[in-house]
């Protein structure tokens, strides 16, 4: 499972409906409590992909090794990477799934017509597949 604080949430979804019709993309930090991933902060990073933004995105390994000095630096643990769907659904591409790796989260925000649908977020499993992760939010914690 994995909560998105509601601050990193809008973070993300502001990130993604700006960026409409190209997709965003940007790293997730956090912790692991238990089960449960944390989300407690999100940086987003320029769409490095070459040529048309609306179907695929890009990060550099550069924002890589910042995001992994962001996270040393804040004693945090870099846990995923975020990005958009411009009218498609939350749902990984093969595309998404072959640039995937192990450890990471993967949060899809889906925009149409540059207006939030829906987030989601996926992991890889042992098969190299994708597995939904259930996503937490203020209401279901408040509920539990």
């Amino acid at each position: 499972m994995i909560r998105i604080d509601d601050p990193v949430r809008a973070q993300i979804i502001a990130d993604a409906l700006s960026t409409f019709p190209d997709e965003c993309c940007g790293f997730l930090f956090g912790a692991e409590a238990g089960d449960v991933r944390v989300i407690a902060d999100a940086v987003a990073v320029s769409n490095a992909k070459e040529g048309d933004k609306r179907r695929r995105f890009e990060i550099t390994p550069a924002d890589y090794l910042k995001a992994e000095r962001y996270a040393e630096e804040k004693g945090v643990t870099l846990l995923g990477v975020y990005h958009s769907h411009p009218n498609h659904p939350a749902v990984p591409s093969e595309h998404d799934r072959v640039a995937a790796q192990p450890f990471f989260s993967y949060v899809i925000i889906a925009v149409r017509a540059q207006e939030y649908v829906a987030l989601r977020s996926w992991r890889l499993n042992d098969a190299f597949r994708f597995e939904e992760e259930k996503v937490l939010t203020t209401d279901t914690i408040h509920s539990i």
